[in-house]
């Protein structure tokens, strides 16, 4: 007579955790400026979502640049551009800490950090912006922050070999 064990199967949460886990392990040996376009794109992607679903929702989409006498519409697809635009500056940053920083994970957290901070002032000051549009254009700094960071310093957090 012999006994059988019964074999455990994989979960699905199981298997979408180690999916993650691989994922998260070959972005560690990626490039940095790789990691940070693909973060970056994924960051303008939900940002844009996020922008789509204000406006889907009846928040007026039309912002003024200071010093401006009148709002302007704030097109389908500027959030993702703007994500794209400002993310270069955080992309170069982030490979220059690679490179030269002794702690560059967290150079780049503190960094990136304090600048996200700081970009939340236009949006407070934005003339002849609607408060909905203003808090809408705040919370999608923090939005692509929320993606991008978090991405790009775990792949500064690695050296590569």
């Amino acid at each position: 007579m012999s006994a059988t064990t019964p074999q455990a199967r994989p979960t699905t949460s199981s298997l979408s955790s180690a999916r993650s886990a691989r994922s998260a392990r070959l972005l560690d040996t990626r490039p940095v400026w790789l990691v940070g376009v693909l973060a970056t794109l994924a960051g303008a992607v939900v940002t844009e979502a996020f922008g789509l679903i204000a406006r889907g929702v009846g928040v007026p989409m039309e912002a003024a640049s200071p010093g401006a006498t009148e709002a302007a519409e704030i097109p389908v697809g500027g959030f993702f551009g703007g994500v794209l635009f400002w993310s270069v500056v955080g992309i170069v940053l982030a490979v220059a800490l690679a490179r030269w920083a002794k702690r560059p994970a967290r150079t780049f957290v503190v960094t990136t950090v304090v600048l996200t901070a700081l970009s939340m002032a236009g949006p407070a000051v934005a003339p002849h912006t609607a408060t909905s549009t203003q808090v809408v254009l705040a919370v999608s700094h923090l939005v692509a922050a929320a993606v991008i960071i978090p991405v790009v310093a775990r792949r500064l957090s690695h050296r590569r070999p």
